[in-house]
């Protein structure tokens, strides 16, 4: 929803109430009671203090298609003792005659990452309001430009 293009009829007139034309993210937030909300207010960094706790939430780096070893952790087969170019294979799936399917849920290659993290109980260190930024201790999931939600 970046551009006025790529936004639906309902969007737009949902945005013109608070006065804006497009946005980048819109996001729902479980409001705080006792808060007075206006509509169209903005939030930026001074609604943290410093040495607070708080629990960052982003989407995290895509690693693209990942072998059973690399996503799941397996361990490699014997490079030995017959067997032939199969040293990073998963192994037994499932079974023979009897239930002669694959159950749901089996670790497999696949795409790995791309999936919503949370890190929690991370401190704010430091808040720049002048550029309205906060630096936050510890690892915070996602890739550079990812966007971040903060909460505690």
């Amino acid at each position: 929803m970046a551009s006025k293009n790529n936004t639906n009829k309902p969007t737009i007139g949902h945005l013109s109430k608070s006065g804006l034309d497009s946005v980048k993210i819109l996001a729902e937030f479980k409001s705080i009671e006792d808060f007075n909300y206006k509509l169209g207010q903005q939030f930026d960094a001074s609604i943290f203090n410093v040495g607070e706790i708080i629990d960052v939430r982003a989407k995290s780096k895509g690693k693209g298609f990942a072998g059973a070893i690399k996503r799941h952790n397996f361990a490699r087969q014997d490079a030995t003792h017959g067997n032939k170019h199969t040293e990073r294979a998963p192994g037994s799936i499932g079974q023979a005659s009897w239930p002669s399917r694959v159950f749901k849920g089996m670790r497999m290659a696949g795409r790995m990452g791309s999936d919503n993290v949370t890190m929690q109980n991370l401190k704010i260190l430091k808040i720049d309001q002048k550029d309205n930024l906060i630096y936050v201790g510890g690892s915070v999931p996602g890739s550079k430009d990812t966007y971040v939600v903060l909460s505690n």
